[in-house]
C-alpha cells in the first residue's frame, strides 16, 4: 500500500469520526456554584449590567401628587390590601418569597409540572437567572425616583412584616417582583404554549400580590410588568439563555411523561385563594 493511499485512508477515517461524533453540544450550568451568586441565594443572571433594559429611559415618572393616577393608585391600594387577612393575603405573603428552593415553585400549578433543582435542573436555573435579570432591570428607575412604598405612606402594616425594614429603604417604582413575575410568565408560555392562559393568569395574580401585600402601588406593578417584558425580549439575544430554554422544554416534556406534577390539594388551595381577587386591578 502506497504512502499516499495510507494518508488518504487516514484523512477519511478522521472525517468519518468527526461526522459520527459531531460538534460537542453546549450545556448551560445548573448549579449556583457554577453560575455564581450576586448574594447568597441570588444567582447571577444571563445579562451583563450594561445589557439590561434601561428602566429610566423606558418608563415615565411615577404619578405626581394630586394627580388622577395617584388617586387610582390609592383606590387600588385600599381594594387590594382589604384582602390581606384572608386566604388571598396568605398567598400574597407566600408569593413574596424569593428564596430557594421555594422561589421557583410559584408557577408550578399553572405549569402543571413540579419544579426543583433535582427533577428539572435547567428549568429551575432558567427561572432563577431570569429573576435576577428582570429584577435588576428595575433599579435605574428605582434608585432615581426613590418612591415611597404605600404601606409607609399610609402608615400601615404589609403582609410581610419581617421585610418592612429593608423595603422602606428600597424604592417602590417600578416593582421588581412584578418585573420578574411577568418575565417568568412569558418565558413559561414559550416552554408550554398549551398552558398559556393558566400561566399568564398566574403571572397577573403573582404581580397583583404585591398590591395585596401593600408594598407596591398599582402604577409600580404596571411599570414592573413592562420591564419584565423588556427583559425577556433582551434575553432572547443571549445564547446561553436560549440553550437553557431548550433544555428546560425537554425537561418539562419528560416530567409530564413521568407524572411529576404538583400536589393537587396545594393547587386547589392556590386557585381558591387567587379567585378572590381576579377582578381587581391591576
Amino acid at each position: 500500500m502506497s504512502s499516499r493511499t495510507v494518508l488518504t485512508l487516514g484523512v477519511l477515517a478522521l472525517l468519518s469520526a468527526a461526522c459520527t461524533t459531531g460538534p460537542k453540544s453546549v450545556q448551560a450550568p445548573v448549579t449556583a456554584a457554577e453560575v455564581g451568586e450576586v448574594r447568597p441565594g441570588l444567582v447571577n443572571g444571563y445579562l451583563k449590567r450594561s445589557e439590561l433594559p434601561d428602566s429610566l429611559a423606558l418608563l415615565p415618572p411615577p404619578p405626581a401628587e394630586g394627580s388622577a393616577l395617584l388617586a387610582a393608585d390609592s383606590e387600588a391600594y385600599r381594594a387590594l390590601t382589604a384582602l390581606q387577612k384572608g386566604p388571598r393575603g396568605a398567598q400574597a405573603a407566600k408569593d413574596a418569597s424569593l428564596r430557594p428552593p421555594a422561589v421557583t415553585t410559584h408557577f408550578a400549578c399553572a405549569l402543571g409540572v413540579s419544579i426543583s433543582e433535582q427533577q428539572t435542573p435547567n428549568l429551575n436555573m432558567l427561572l432563577r437567572r431570569t429573576l435576577t435579570d428582570a429584577g435588576l432591570s428595575t433599579y435605574k428607575a428605582k434608585d432615581h425616583y426613590n418612591r415611597t412604598r404605600p404601606f409607609v405612606a399610609f402608615n400601615e402594616q404589609s403582609c410581610t412584616p419581617s421585610e418592612e425594614a429593608s423595603l422602606r429603604k428600597d424604592g417602590s417604582y417600578p416593582s421588581g417582583h412584578s418585573a420578574l413575575g411577568w418575565a417568568w410568565a412569558l418565558v413559561l408560555t414559550e416552554l408550554a404554549p398549551e398552558r398559556t392562559d393558566a400561566l399568564l393568569q398566574r403571572g397577573r395574580s403573582y404581580i397583583q400580590s404585591r398590591g395585596v401585600c401593600g408594598v407596591h402601588w398599582k402604577s409600580d406593578i404596571e411599570a414592573g410588568r413592562l420591564m419584565g417584558a423588556a427583559t425577556v425580549a433582551r434575553l432572547h439575544d443571549n445564547e446561553l439563555f436560549r440553550t437553557q430554554l431548550a433544555a428546560a422544554k425537554d425537561e418539562i416534556a419528560k416530567a409530564r411523561t413521568a407524572g411529576q406534577v404538583p400536589a393537587a390539594a396545594e393547587c386547589a388551595a392556590e386557585a381558591a385563594a387567587l379567585a378572590t381577587s381576579v377582578k381587581l386591578a391591576p
